[in-house]
């Protein structure tokens, strides 16, 4: 009898309970209703020469699959090469009702001919104002009015766990709707050092590049952009360009067609804990200062290699990557104040920001020369030599000690044969290496929990610890 009151009661309780539950999930119903107007579909043609089944193999010329395939597939002497036209689909949104639309720089790029799709089925012919592909944002124009406009958030507001969500194109799908959190903030992804990205696990595939992240008030916060996969589709890591970041280039785009950034000339790195404590530093915040540009913006203001970079123009610079996000921002030939930690104690410099250009080419340094012969290894387990005139001259240094055998611990701190070591810190205080003696001597006076050497490896310059023993 007590079995027959009890159940039911229970049922109900766990009704009452899945209700509630299903209560305090969001509904995304209304918010699609209003934005998903100003989110169009985007579709590009680009018209190639060549041979159609070498442009669609998912290699190059270079790869030994290339040959593997052409020794199969052999192109017949003579073959004319072919003119075809390659498609790709994309997403976009409208930032002004006279038709002016943001997307991602590579959906539009190379394109001869670009098509926005409206959600009313009207279709127009864009053109490309501009495109800057280090934040892989474009500004496209069609030409029409009244347009409905999605509405700007703040994603500097965004907190990590909150809803988004992501209206867009995946594999041609129009204006398909996918939800998730904000996973986390402020990411850097490899050689993007001017978007704090913003992560999410919302459902990103292929065509929904350029589209919106939307904000549970319905605010776009952020250009979908990236993915992380294995696969090409999607794995739960999703990355988009923080609108504000977006915007301020739509600006520069729309008045001059392109942006200029703000340079200083230096190579930084990350401040590892270990690195702190070599340079006195109570925690692991600013950016580490492993070479500077002769001539540049910041050598012209007195900025050394061995400098951690705490403030730029006022603003706190936490770790490495937040450095060219803030000198990027700041307007070319602005004179703005620097904040470093040398030698244990807290400097201002003033600076002349300097313009990135257009292209950079990166020179390269011979490294010819004859070995001079090397010792046996020290304490570190490092055997090392002793530059020779000519590599001085090939190398544009006037001192150094060139690894040739790397030996014991010393490897797990990714030093590797060829590396010239450049100086030695301990206690904030940088030496210069001269000689093997000179250097061995230096390590003998240096606390032996951590030494970190200055390094140069190829054109570059980085700070390397390697722990005690």
């Amino acid at each position: 009898m007590i079995r027959k009151i009890l159940l039911p009661l229970l049922l109900a309780l766990v009704s009452m309970n899945a209700l509630a539950e299903a209560r305090d999930l969001p509904d995304f119903t209304d918010l699609v209703d209003r934005q998903g107007a100003a989110v169009v579909n985007i579709s590009t043609t680009q018209t190639i020469h060549g041979n159609r089944f070498s442009q669609q193999l998912p290699f190059d010329e270079n790869d030994p699959a290339f040959e593997l395939f052409r020794r199969f597939f052999p192109q017949q002497p003579g073959t004319p090469q072919q003119e075809f036209q390659s498609k790709s689909l994309g997403s976009g949104f409208i930032v002004s009702s006279d038709g002016h639309i943001l997307t991602n720089a590579h959906v539009v790029a190379g394109a001869d001919e670009v098509v926005v799709k409206l959600t009313d089925k009207r279709e127009f012919k864009a053109k490309v104002l501009g495109t800057d592909k280090r934040t892989d944002i474009a500004l496209i124009k069609i030409d029409a009015a009244g347009l409905p406009v999605v509405k700007l958030g703040d994603p500097n507001k965004l907190k990590v766990g909150e809803w988004v969500i992501a209206i867009g194109s995946p594999f041609g799908f129009e204006n398909s709707v996918t939800a998730g959190i904000v996973s986390a903030k402020g990411r850097s992804l490899p050689d993007e050092n001017f978007v704090p990205f913003i992560q999410t696990d919302a459902a990103i595939n292929p065509g929904n590049s350029g589209g919106p992240l939307f904000n549970m008030k319905g605010e776009v916060v952020g250009v979908n952009s990236q993915i992380y996969s294995r696969t090409g589709g999607y794995m739960g890591l999703a990355f988009a360009i923080p609108i504000d970041v977006a915007m301020e280039v739509q600006n520069q785009l729309k008045s001059s067609g392109r942006v200029s950034r703000g340079r200083i000339g230096v190579v930084i790195q990350e401040l590892t804990r270990e690195l702190a404590d070599s340079f006195g530093l109570a925690k692991p915040t600013g950016a580490l200062v492993n070479s500077v540009e002769k001539g540049g913006p910041a050598d012209k203001a007195g900025l050394e290699p061995g400098d951690v970079i705490l403030k730029f123009d006022g603003k706190t610079v936490n770790q490495s990557g937040d450095l060219p996000r803030i000198v990027g921002a700041t307007k070319p030939g602005a004179r703005v104040t620097v904040q470093v930690w040398r030698k244990s104690a807290i400097r201002e410099l003033t600076l002349n920001v300097g313009e990135i250009p257009a292209e950079k080419m990166a020179q390269s340094v011979g490294k010819g020369g004859r070995q001079a012969a090397p010792a046996a290894a020290n304490r570190l387990g490092l055997v090392l030599s002793e530059l020779t005139a000519e590599q001085k001259k090939d190398l544009n240094l006037n001192h150094g000690l060139v690894v040739e055998e790397v030996k014991n611990g010393a490897s797990q701190a990714d030093l590797r044969p060829g590396d010239v070591i450049l100086a030695l810190i301990s206690k904030g205080t940088q030496t210069e290496a001269k000689s093997v003696d000179q250097f061995n001597k230096l390590l003998a006076q240096s606390e032996k929990a951590a030494t970190t050497l200055l390094v140069r490896r190829g054109d570059n310059q980085l700070f390397i610890t390697i722990k005690g023993k």
